[in-house]
């Protein structure tokens, strides 16, 4: 969709006889303004944006088969330019995070949505687009998803990244469509069960605007990017993305230790309740294909690893035991919890080991040179980050500045320190631009002669 030029009505899209009133397609057309909305954040929106309801081509029915696939594969390796792709998954209702939606748009080919379900290998399609950059917004959330399916991007480019890097204070979507391109996006499907089958018709035309206005986004971001001289930031960003799209995601060590509410919990016998309840609640979980917090939430396993209830009565009187579908499960909770009471000492769970330094707040007290240094580092990271209008932690991530104030290198030379930011990921940029003022204030004050 062409944006609206610069100098002309904001509310006209070009061949329009007049602006699109609010919940109206843009192809509607009326002499009306649209009135004044708000956004989700409660400020007011712009009155000149159209908000759009459905994409400009109509709304696209789901490709389901391997025929129908076939032919979009056709479509697109015969489409010119970006490929603008998003996916939608159902976090909060299964127990994974695959993908129930893909979307794609590409000058030349329209717009498509693949239904991953009866279709889970899309290499062949990403052989047809693997050559064309790949536009998303907050790739890091799609990628993964995307790669289970064989959609993995040679070259990408995040428009929420850009965005940040930029300094836009607002990086969703549609504050961005909204303020860069004059078009407001609604966003009251972005928590749906994507899994849901079949999709109302509401939701695949909000998944296909998800790729409308994508690349026109991109090619504005663009230019302001080349105008704040951060056009190669950007392309180291989106290369680290690159080479981290086909990882699997790490895996995380004793992850009952995540439970929500568990610094509650007292005790190693205790703990041993909420690792058991944790592994049976995940069990159940992956068989049913549902998110852990539906079986059973967080606060009903702290509360019974608290507890100990020794019976079905004493445990369905805890908080989060007294639904239906809990109390089925009574038996199941129960012989969790009369396993962990059977443990030996010896198999209680253990203290983990602290990776890198400990909570900034004890710094003061274990260390007070470190926790000086902490300071001065930040600092200089705020004063950067101010100058160059971006987020902090865009400019070097925090816990690369925690680790480095608690363990600096020595001898303490800017090279040593840049060494040191790359080994913990840091992008050549943003070495460039933090390491003399962190080794700076690194070097501890000389104390003063008496």
């Amino acid at each position: 969709m062409t944006p609206p030029a610069a100098g002309g009505d904001p509310t006209r899209r070009p061949g329009c006889t007049g602006a699109p009133s609010p919940g109206r397609t843009v192809g509607d057309v009326t002499d009306e303004a649209p009135p004044r909305r708000r956004d989700a954040d409660g400020t007011s929106a712009k009155p000149d944006s159209v908000l759009l309801t459905a994409p400009r081509d109509g709304t696209p029915r789901p490709v389901t088969t391997p025929a129908e696939l076939a032919e979009v594969v056709r479509r697109f390796a015969a489409g010119t330019g970006p490929v603008a792709v998003d996916a939608e998954r159902a976090s909060g209702y299964r127990y994974g995070h695959r993908a129930y939606l893909v979307q794609l748009r590409r000058e030349g080919a329209g717009t498509v949505l693949i239904d991953p379900v009866p279709l889970s290998d899309l290499s062949a399609l990403n052989e047809s687009i693997v050559d064309a950059e790949w536009v998303l917004h907050a790739a890091s959330q799609d990628l993964p998803c995307l790669a289970e399916l064989g959609l993995r991007p040679l070259r990408l480019f995040d428009t929420e990244l850009a965005a940040r890097l930029a300094g836009f204070e607002r990086v969703g979507l549609a504050a961005l469509t909204e303020s860069l391109l004059g078009y407001a996006l609604e966003k009251h499907h972005s928590a749906a069960d994507w899994s849901t089958r079949p999709l109302p018709e509401s939701w695949l035309s909000y998944a296909a605007l998800d790729v409308e206005l994508l690349v026109d986004l991109r090619d504005k971001l663009v230019a302001e990017l080349a105008q704040q001289g951060k056009t190669e930031w950007a392309a180291e960003e989106f290369a680290a993305l690159v080479a981290s799209a086909g990882q699997p995601p790490r895996t995380r060590p004793d992850p009952w230790r995540r439970t929500s509410g568990i610094h509650r919990v007292r005790g190693a016998r205790a703990l041993a309740r909420v690792r058991a309840l944790w592994y049976a609640r995940d069990a159940i979980a992956a068989r049913r294909d549902s998110t852990p917090g539906r079986v059973l939430p967080d606060s009903a396993i702290v509360a019974a690893a608290t507890a100990d209830p020794k019976d079905e009565r004493s445990l369905t009187a805890l908080p989060g035991f007294g639904g239906r579908s809990v109390r089925r499960l009574a038996g199941t909770w129960l012989d969790a919890l009369s396993e962990a009471r059977a443990l030996s000492d010896d198999q209680l769970p253990v203290p983990v080991p602290a990776e890198g330094p400990p909570p900034p707040h004890r710094w003061a007290e274990r260390d007070p040179d470190a926790a000086a240094r902490l300071v001065r580092c930040r600092e200089v990271v705020t004063g950067l980050a101010t100058t160059y209008r971006l987020p902090p932690e865009n400019l070097i991530a925090p816990d690369s500045v925690r680790r480095l104030a608690w363990s600096p290198p020595d001898p303490l030379t800017e090279d040593a320190v840049g060494e040191v930011l790359a080994g913990f990921g840091a992008r050549h940029w943003q070495i460039g631009l933090v390491t003399p003022g962190l080794t700076e204030a690194l070097r501890l004050p000389v104390a003063p002669i008496e």
